[in-house]
């Protein structure tokens, strides 16, 4: 029986012991798993975002906005001091934004910085809108582009906008100013107008005022808008932006996300060596001097075969030009003007025409050089101090191949046949003896000319050390004639 006893006993031990075990191994996965999981969803990423709105802007907050999905990051803040940008690349960012799976808060900061125009846009469209003391956003009108106005001066506002009341509200003769706008102004207004309305209401942010922003170009600053319900929050910095949004329940495109950020994790991303270099090379300034490069370098390429590096260089300089002036509003006429001045210039170092067709190059580059970026959005416009030393660099560089070119034609041929013509000889090996030749009677021999030992007929015997010249070639056969020496009246 005790025997029996023993047996059942040590039966349920087996049993119990991978229970206990399965138990163990259960409970420490999921202590690895809590302290694992605070510590990635602890992170937010800061995006800073300084200057004008602009295809490597895009590229940097997209791609920023990528790495905190792909870190499973809590919050993402994008950190603005801008006076606004590009439509494209405003429109590229916001959906960016509207699709992240992760909470989007857009922080006008430090004190001072602000978010005019296409940066109004995008801190209607974030998650979160905050601002800095002393910072101000508003004067949402899009830029006219193409120019037929004062850059930058907003349009009169429609009678829908003056009818809302307000201090900020323009007189009663204002709505006829309407009528002079053109129709595709109106367009532009109306559809800025109705996709920044679109974005207040999904964020249940003041529509009214942002319709205004649009409209009359209305701006305000952090107190107000915090008044008005056009931000979320007013933060000093980062820290305190935190503090207020810990707690907080936030809507993205893939369901709700409780917001624990008192003790984040702030991980603040810089921008690489690609926006970098998409920032310098978008510049309109850089990029015109690119296409100029280029089309040199190719000149150069093809009127001196085989000098290799300025066809290099060129082809380079070009390409990179081309993909720059694709991701900026240019005017496709000013681009052609810019070829066909730099054309006419380089046809003026080869072609008689007396300075007409470098004058009307230096025209044709200025003008199109001034036409080429179609916009008035801050930032993105080519002085005319830039302008003008290209044009005038371009045409001292012409000016100065014109004359090597000149020089060049007036030189001596020195290789090739045509390098024979004019050489001095000397008749060796018994002179030129007279033969009956296929032309008539002549006279042949051998002579000693450039170092080298020819063939050669003239027209009268000559005696061997008789200093001849070189008037032809045929194959190996020269053609000369006696040099006379005007002491003697005879050859030498």
């Amino acid at each position: 029986m005790a025997s029996a006893r023993a047996a059942a006993y040590y039966r349920r031990r087996a049993f119990r012991l991978p229970a206990r075990l399965v138990r163990a191994a259960a409970a420490l996965a999921m202590s690895l798993a809590c302290i694992a999981v605070p510590a990635a969803s602890l992170e937010v990423v800061v995006i800073p975002v300084v200057g004008a709105i602009g295809p490597a802007s895009a590229d940097f907050i997209v791609r920023g906005l990528l790495r905190a999905a792909h870190d499973d990051a809590q919050l993402a803040v994008v950190e603005l001091d801008t006076p606004g940008g590009l439509d494209t690349s405003m429109r590229q960012i916001i959906k960016a934004i509207l699709a992240s799976p992760v909470p989007v808060a857009a922080f006008i900061a430090p004190s001072g910085a602000r978010a005019a125009s296409a940066g109004t846009y995008i801190v209607y469209a974030s998650h979160v809108a905050a601002m800095a003391p002393g910072t101000n956003l508003g004067a949402a009108t899009p830029i006219e582009l193409g120019g037929g106005g004062t850059p930058g001066a907003p349009p009169a506002p429609s009678p829908a906008a003056t009818g809302k009341g307000g201090a900020g509200d323009k007189p009663a003769s204002a709505p006829k100013e309407v009528d002079t706008q053109s129709t595709e102004a109106r367009k532009r207004i109306d559809d800025a107008a109705a996709y920044i309305r679109g974005l207040a209401q999904m964020r249940g942010r003041n529509v009214e005022w942002a319709e205004r922003a649009v409209r009359e170009a209305v701006s305000l600053p952090a107190r107000e808008a915090l008044e008005q319900h056009v931000v979320d929050l007013s933060a000093r910095d980062i820290p305190d932006l935190l503090r207020q949004l810990d707690g907080r329940t936030l809507e993205t495109a893939n369901g709700n996300h409780r917001l624990a950020t008192a003790d984040a994790q702030v991980v603040i991303l810089e921008p690489d060596w690609r926006s970098h270099l998409l920032s310098v090379i978008t510049d309109p300034n850089v990029a015109l001097i690119l296409l100029t490069i280029g089309m040199y370098g190719l000149f150069f390429e093809f009127a001196n075969p085989g000098f290799v590096l300025p066809g290099v260089a060129g082809a380079i300089s070009l390409l990179i030009g081309l993909f720059a002036l694709q991701l900026l509003p240019i005017s496709y006429t000013g681009l052609a003007l810019i070829f066909l001045g730099i054309s006419f210039l380089i046809a003026e170092a080869f072609l008689p025409t007396f300075g007409t067709l470098g004058f009307g190059g230096i025209v044709a580059f200025a003008t199109g050089a001034m036409m080429l970026i179609d916009t008035d959005v801050p930032g993105y416009g080519i002085p005319l101090p830039v302008i003008a030393a290209l044009t005038v660099a371009s045409a001292v560089f012409v000016f100065i191949v014109s004359r090597f070119a000149i020089k060049a034609r007036r030189r001596p041929v020195v290789t090739g046949s045509e390098a024979m013509v004019g050489c001095v000889g000397e008749i060796i090996d018994g002179g030129l003896a007279r033969t009956d030749g296929a032309t008539g009677a002549e006279a042949t021999g051998w002579a000693h000319v450039r170092g080298e030992r020819w063939r050669v007929r003239a027209a009268v015997a000559l005696p061997a050390g008789s200093r001849v010249r070189v008037t032809g070639r045929s194959g190996l056969m020269l053609t000369v004639v006696p040099i006379v020496d005007p002491k003697q009246g005879e050859p030498s």
